[in-house]
């Protein structure tokens, strides 16, 4: 059951910072659940896990940050 709450949550942070970067060329469900999973980890580790409240073993501020820095990466190296 944790892990279905983990991807629930990776989808939402993924799916805010998708909204927050690219709102123009939406990606789908199972780049919000990579994006939100991946940018959790790299907002965690550039911005530390200290601040935020927690949800499924995230934090979530510097999970949307990652998530967003994550998403915007990806736009820029799929634009059309």
């Amino acid at each position: 059951m944790y892990w279905i709450w983990v991807l629930i949550v990776g989808a939402v942070i993924g799916a805010i910072a998708g909204s927050l970067v690219d709102k123009k060329n939406p990606k789908g469900c199972v780049f919000n659940i990579i994006a939100g999973l991946v940018g959790s980890s790299v907002g965690h580790k550039l911005f530390g896990a200290d601040w935020g409240g927690h949800i499924a073993g995230m934090a979530i501020v510097p999970s949307i940050l990652g998530a967003v820095i994550v998403v915007a990466v990806v736009s820029i190296f799929t634009r059309r």
